[in-house]
């Protein structure tokens, strides 16, 4: 008689894990890719070094426009007179006439649209009076919102000598000019416009090639090669890409192309808090109140590869004696959030509303409390 066997246990096939190529070989001098939420930064190379912007430039100059509109200092409708140079300005042209006087808006579109440095002079000196004083506004704008390795010495971006920026500082301006001005981002996507007659279309081949695309810029001049910066959103999630230094205007939508093909298809956004949202409640001590809400100023959003959120866990540590007075802001603690063993994102607790100091008598109380508090803790 032959015994029969033990049946022995199968393997299980394991679930496969998420397979992350890496970044795409990107054949340009600069490139970046950021998620415009987060900032997180998913692909990198030379971000930093300062390089010929070309007309990408015309993406500060369109800027500083849209938010004097925004501050009411300026109209839409406002009536711009062109000057000589402007008319005479060469390169990339909207062909306003001299002594013509023409809309803010129409301008804004001959700028980002067809890049015409007829249009960018015409604006800079419209705001500033002369292109030069512009030029130190740009800087000052450019100062403000962290680009630090750029100085720009005119409107257009043709070449000067000191005349420079860089991949990053290039992003940061892009996710300023969609976030502080919704509204006139609008404008990006108009594929083409038509002034004087003449039709011209949007330089930005990704338009036609990527229905979700909807900016931003290009340039081209012979020292900076041919550049682009665009924004694509998906499913909630928009990406960011710059690319500086390719070789044509093909090279560049295609390199554009690798970039957000990548990022979205191995990448996820996921917002966590909003901003002010109440995350803890901390005990206050010689406070009018014995409670303040405590949340993340700024909210919290990740950029993660995808599938990789629910390995996420968050623990949140506060101060051990927070005493009144405290104003909203006040840092109570910290948020960490870890993956494993990794820490992903620190970030500070604040306190989302104020809390006066209690009277004599309360603060006396709380006092008295605090002291037998601390013995047994």
């Amino acid at each position: 008689m032959v015994a029969a066997q033990t049946p022995q246990p199968q393997p299980q096939p394991q679930a496969a894990a998420p397979l992350m190529p890496p970044a795409p070989t990107v054949a340009a001098t600069s490139y970046l890719l950021i998620d415009a939420d987060s900032g997180k930064v998913l692909t990198e190379h030379n971000a930093d070094t300062p390089l010929p912007p070309a007309s990408l430039t015309k993406m500060m100059t369109s800027y500083i426009a849209s938010m004097e509109i925004l501050r009411g200092q300026l109209k839409e409708e406002d009536e711009v007179l062109v000057s000589e140079k402007a008319w005479r300005m060469g390169g990339s042209k909207m062909f306003i006439e001299v002594g013509n006087r023409v809309p803010l808006i129409d301008l804004l579109r001959g700028i980002i649209i067809q890049s015409g440095n007829d249009a960018s002079v015409a604006v800079a000196e419209h705001i500033a009076g002369s292109e030069e004083a512009f030029a130190d506004l740009m800087n000052s704008h450019a100062r403000r919102l962290g680009m630090t390795n750029t100085h720009f010495e005119n409107s257009t971006g043709l070449p000067g000598e000191n005349h420079v920026s860089s991949a990053r500082d290039m992003a940061i301006l892009a996710k300023a000019i969609i976030e502080d001005d919704p509204e006139h981002y609008q404008l990006y996507k108009e594929k083409e416009y038509v002034w004087n007659d003449i039709r011209q279309p949007n330089r930005n081949l990704m338009l036609w090639r990527d229905s979700t695309v909807d900016g931003l810029k290009t340039g081209h001049t012979d020292e900076a090669g041919y550049c682009l910066v665009a924004s694509a959103k998906r499913d909630g999630m928009r990406l960011i890409s710059v690319v500086m230094g390719t070789v044509s205007e093909q090279a560049r939508a295609a390199e554009t192309q690798k970039l957000l093909t990548w990022g979205f298809r191995f990448f996820e956004t996921r917002h966590f808090y909003q901003p002010g949202e109440v995350i803890s409640t901390a005990r206050v001590w010689a406070g009018k109140d014995a409670q303040v809400d405590a949340g993340l100023a700024d909210g919290l959003v990740l950029t993660l590869p995808k599938g990789q959120a629910e390995k996420l866990e968050a623990t949140v540590t506060l101060d051990s004696t927070i005493k009144a007075p405290i104003a909203a802001g006040d840092v109570l603690g910290q948020v960490e959030v870890k993956m494993g063993e990794e820490v992903v994102h620190t970030g500070e607790l604040v306190a989302l509303a104020d809390v006066e100091e209690a009277g004599l008598f309360g603060r006396l109380w709380d006092s008295i409390r605090l002291f037998f508090y601390g013995l047994f803790n």
